[in-house]
């Protein structure tokens, strides 16, 4: 363990907000939300100065809230029909992140699902039927690449998903994020984090974001951020995607990677110990992944760019004061976690709180994890840059790699005098094959690599429009399925 030590608390209230005589509706918000996270933490530390194995990780609470979920969802969830792939992901990663499996049934039942969702030209919609859009096209594939297995990886179309790619591709190397869609830094990740789960070629890669981390540079703002698109407010879920995209396609050096590690940093509030999502805004649970990760994010793009390794051996933000925020003041009793105090608990926040977490405690991959509390409260890694396990981000891409060229030949209708009816299996252990796909699995070793850096580490049938309190969160669809926020 390293030596970094909780917080007292009581002598953190001197970081509470000061008016300084000036009210304003910020002020009078965040001042609320300090007092209701006070009095987390002032029970805690009644409590732990009783039990200092406080406070503890509720694991098995937490994976009741998402099986539950992952069968049926209550009417709460009802907003969000058009977002069904999203509700499979976030169960998902949040259960891999707590060491959580479901059974095969359960799995194969979920799969089935997801290709229900798949949409005929490529993409996945966001419930069987609706049209392809890239954000749940990307939740799909994570869910599915989390699931793993042949089935799973096979219900992502390469093929299909390459033209649904081109098809909502602008020019000068933006996203929409569907056919006539809006425009954003969200499509660029999400587009590039599908290509590069499904390994698509070098060749087809320098096609497809031809341009596109030029595009991404311009939404940069004078704060050190990104925006959702050029001339748009500094926001952390845009600053992470933008991030994240060029951690995969490089193109770091047309950023300024330390005026956005300055803003990354600054977004950790002081008192509360979890991340806003803007200047003069509220603690939210979620950042702690979107903020949280995107920092050893930044850190692995320094050091890409200056060729600067060291800086991936210490961590920029107060990992324990992370921890504290998310184990004290984002867990329910009964399972699943929130956005801060007073708010109901959902799938959404479970997932991102739980990564965040995740990050804290191993985003210094050369030491041991950092964990607050007992050594049971220890989450699993979680990849920084695609949110799913490090492995299934390095068993998809090789999974792809390898089926590649029989892919392609299959298509073709022979390959090596083996006939166009053979099945698939039959051809996969050809020498050929072997040995070309060795050859470039060696790309597979950069991946590692960049995962060992930086890792910080319903029904899934039709039934999945509805979700499990009737005190889940309204918010709107917009909000949750097409804002990765």
């Amino acid at each position: 363990m390293t030596t970094e030590e909780p917080r007292n608390l009581t002598q953190f209230k001197r970081y509470k907000t000061d008016e300084e005589g000036r009210k304003t509706f910020s002020s009078i918000e965040q001042i609320k939300t300090e007092a209701s996270i006070e009095r987390f933490y002032d029970r805690y530390e009644q409590l732990a100065a009783l039990d200092p194995s406080l406070p503890k990780l509720l694991r098995t609470e937490h994976a009741r809230y998402l099986e539950t979920s992952l069968e049926r969802l209550s009417c709460g969830y009802e907003c969000l029909d058009s977002s069904r792939p999203w509700l499979v992901y976030w169960i998902m990663n949040a259960a891999s992140v707590l060491g959580i499996k479901f059974n095969d049934s359960l799995l194969n039942r979920t799969v089935d699902f997801l290709i229900k969702c798949r949409g005929q030209d490529g993409g996945f919609g966001g419930g069987p039927g609706q049209d392809p859009h890239l954000a749940p096209t990307y939740a799909a594939v994570n869910a599915l690449c989390i699931i793993g297995t042949d089935r799973a990886l096979n219900a992502i179309n390469r093929r299909t998903l390459k033209k649904f790619l081109w098809a909502v591709r602008e020019s000068n190397g933006a996203f929409r994020m569907h056919v006539g869609g809006e425009l954003d830094v969200r499509g660029a990740y999400c587009a590039i984090s599908s290509a590069k789960l499904a390994a698509f070629s070098v060749e087809d890669e320098a096609k497809l974001f031809e341009g596109t981390a030029s595009w991404i540079a311009e939404c940069q703002t004078y704060e050190g951020g990104f925006g959702g698109a050029p001339d748009l407010e500094a926001h952390g879920g845009y600053s992470f995607c933008a991030a994240a995209a060029l951690a995969i396609l490089g193109g770091e050096d047309k950023c300024d990677l330390n005026a956005l590690l300055r803003w990354a940093v600054n977004r950790q509030m002081a008192y509360e110990g979890g991340f806003q999502g803007r200047t003069n805004k509220l603690v939210d649970g979620c950042y702690s992944f979107w903020q949280g990760a995107l920092i050893p994010v930044i850190q692995s793009l320094i050091a890409r760019k200056e060729n600067y390794p060291e800086i991936m051996n210490t961590a920029l933000f107060n990992r324990i004061a992370l921890q504290e925020y998310v184990f004290i003041c984002c867990q329910k009793p009964t399972g699943g976690l929130i956005d801060k105090p007073g708010k109901p608990t959902d799938l959404y926040h479970t997932c991102y709180t739980l990564s965040g977490a995740a990050v804290a405690q191993h985003c210094e991959t050369s030491k041991p994890p950092l964990i607050l509390g007992h050594p049971d409260n220890e989450l699993l890694p979680t990849h920084p840059v695609h949110n799913i396990p490090p492995k299934c981000v390095i068993d998809a891409y090789k999974y792809f790699l390898k089926n590649e060229l029989i892919e392609a030949e299959h298509t073709n209708g022979e390959w090596n005098g083996v006939a166009e009816d053979t099945p698939l299996a039959a051809t996969a252990g050809a020498e050929v094959d072997v040995v070309d796909v060795e050859m470039r699995e060696r790309s597979v070793d950069s991946e590692r690599s960049t995962a060992s850096r930086s890792t910080v580490q319903s029904d899934a049938t039709d039934s999945m429009s509805g979700a499990t309190t009737s005190g889940t969160s309204q918010r709107s669809s917009e909000e949750r399925s097409e804002s990765i926020d």
